[in-house]
């Protein structure tokens, strides 16, 4: 089903950007400094809303042209292209949002032509859906499993990786010793944050569709 990769929810949205000839800097150039500035992992604001797997932002200027033989076409207005792989159904993942970030969420979307803000929830949803196009090319590391299940998978490769890395020579007695005590350790271990398995990686603005 388009949008739909098992439990896990293909999200994208297109949102007009305005175009005012008086608005200096230009709402475009708004949206990306904006941007610049959003924290990310744990404390990125769409870590902090619930139910998201990976989301990207991008200030789309036009489509561009490859050659022939494709046909060379433009777009009319300037777009915020919002991506996002989510659990859940897609009203209570926008309704999550909402709830969460607002203030985030209208610092971006206030940008973009009939936005109407997320104080009115469904009035948000809405506006949302009217943006949405279908998805139907994922991430190639998306699985259908929920947040919580591939954090904690996560978790358990980061873990593991490193107790090979550091046992490399290690006895086999001690080893096995060891690998018992280390497993008893990350059972009991928290589960990480959302974003916070995630690397860090410098945001990059101001370049053409970003």
């Amino acid at each position: 089903m388009p949008n739909k990769n098992g439990n896990v929810y293909g999200l994208t949205i297109l949102s007009p950007i305005i175009d005012d000839e008086s608005a200096t800097p230009s709402h475009d150039l708004q949206i990306r400094e904006y941007l610049a500035t959003l924290p990310t992992g744990e404390e990125s604001p769409f870590a902090l809303s619930p139910g998201t797997h990976l989301c990207r932002l991008v200030v789309m200027d036009d489509v561009i042209y490859v050659g022939a033989p494709a046909c060379e076409e433009h777009l009319h207005s300037k777009y915020l292209v919002f991506e996002s792989n989510c659990d859940c159904d897609l009203d209570s993942y926008l309704q999550g949002l909402a709830a969460s970030v607002p203030e985030r969420l209208d610092a971006i979307w206030s940008h973009c032509v009939g936005y109407p803000g997320a104080a009115n929830p469904q009035a948000f949803i809405d506006y949302m859906k009217a943006c949405q196009i279908e998805t139907t090319f994922y991430f190639a590391a998306v699985n259908d499993k929920s947040v919580t299940e591939t954090l904690s998978a996560l978790q358990t490769q980061r873990a593991v990786t490193d107790f090979i890395a550091c046992h490399q020579h290690t006895k086999p007695e001690q080893l096995q010793k060891e690998f018992t005590e280390f497993m008893a350790v990350l059972k009991a271990a928290p589960l990480p944050r959302p974003g916070g398995m995630a690397p860090r990686r410098d945001i990059k603005t101001g370049g053409r569709n970003e």
